[in-house]
């Protein structure tokens, strides 16, 4: 079976260091024809690292995103632009019965994705819309779903991740970044990775959060409007947890915890140690990367199968923006606990 012809829409860092690379390993599935970007010269920075492409742009007469869609060799598309304007291209490629994964999140709320959503299941009836969370496709998180099923009864958990983004580094300086014209920042940009991981392994246990309380604050000056959530999370077996998630503190370090009637499950930057019956049981995960590579593969596949990865419906995204926004939500008004529906 023949690579399915793509095109890649935007020319930014993770597009230039993540998906770039991800589309030529996947290169017995997928055939990039073409990038696109907002201007000529951004597109051709990235060209310059993808070899003899089709340059299209908002600046060249005839090159139009419009005009790039309308290619008949180009079956589907890559799209990881700036938050706000995603849903706009999304859904002109999937009326142009364009294939799409867009980067996470989903959209810059809950009311809008559900819209994006819904109009999705109504107007595409062919191209499939899915969604990239490569977090979904870390073998560690994957080990630690599967074996916290023999488990028993979830008890609790813990999440913790916590990092500071510092003025001058690569995505702070980007402009949308820089000035976000949308909830939580950095914390809507970089939390749904931690939230979708969390639900992976919780997910594995067979539970699922159904209300939390949280608190929000902005430790630093350049990270509007916050920069840090504490949360508790209810379960649906009537546990509960903690998420603590952080791009403006000292601390550091990530760590990802879940304690069952048999044991429990802990998983830290590639490494799963799970306790059972008292014994320890660690598996490192080196190679395991950020999970970019596998996530591209998994939609190749899908697309010439003609079955998509549960893992990248647009449903998934949902869910964990509805976590986020949540916690978001809950900090506005003091800690007042809110309801997850999804």
């Amino acid at each position: 079976m023949s690579a399915t012809g793509i095109a890649l829409i935007g020319s930014g860092i993770f597009a230039k260091e993540e998906h770039l690379p991800a589309i030529r390993a996947a290169s017995s599935t997928l055939s990039l024809k073409a990038i696109y970007s907002r201007t000529l010269s951004s597109a051709k920075s990235l060209a310059s690292e993808a070899g003899d492409l089709d340059l299209y742009s908002e600046d060249q007469e005839g090159r139009s995103y419009d005009e790039l869609l309308k290619r008949e060799d180009v079956k589907a598309v890559v799209i990881a632009l700036p938050i706000l304007v995603q849903p706009e291209y999304i859904k002109k490629a999937l009326s142009a019965g364009k294939h799409v994964i867009a980067e996470k999140p989903i959209a810059k709320d809950v009311a809008t994705a559900a819209e994006l959503i819904e109009w999705y299941h109504k107007n595409a009836t062919g191209p499939t819309l899915s969604i990239a969370e490569n977090f979904r496709f870390l073998d560690s998180f994957l080990y630690a779903a599967s074996e916290i099923k023999s488990l028993g009864r979830l008890l609790g958990f813990r999440m913790r991740m916590h990092n500071f983004v510092k003025p001058g580094g690569k995505y702070f300086e980007t402009a949308w970044r820089k000035k976000p014209e949308y909830q939580g920042g950095f914390l809507l940009d970089g939390g749904v990775h931690f939230i979708a991981a969390t639900r992976l392994v919780l997910g594995g246990a067979g539970v699922k959060g159904v209300k939390t309380s949280a608190f929000t604050v902005q430790l630093q000056e350049h990270l509007p409007p916050v920069d840090t959530v504490d949360a508790t999370v209810q379960l649906s077996n009537g546990a509960s947890g903690t998420m603590s998630i952080s791009f403006g503190t000292s601390f550091s370090g990530s760590e990802y915890a879940f304690a069952c009637e048999k044991g429990t499950v802990v998983v830290t930057r590639g490494k799963v140690v799970v306790t059972r019956d008292g014994k320890e049981e660690a598996k490192d995960f080196p190679d395991e990367g950020n999970g970019v590579k596998p996530e591209i593969a998994a939609w190749g596949k899908g697309l010439q199968e003609g079955k998509q990865d549960e893992r990248q419906t647009p449903e998934e995204a949902l869910r964990d923006l509805e976590v986020l926004e949540a916690m978001l939500a809950s900090g506005e008004k003091g800690g007042a606990s809110v309801e997850l529906k999804l």
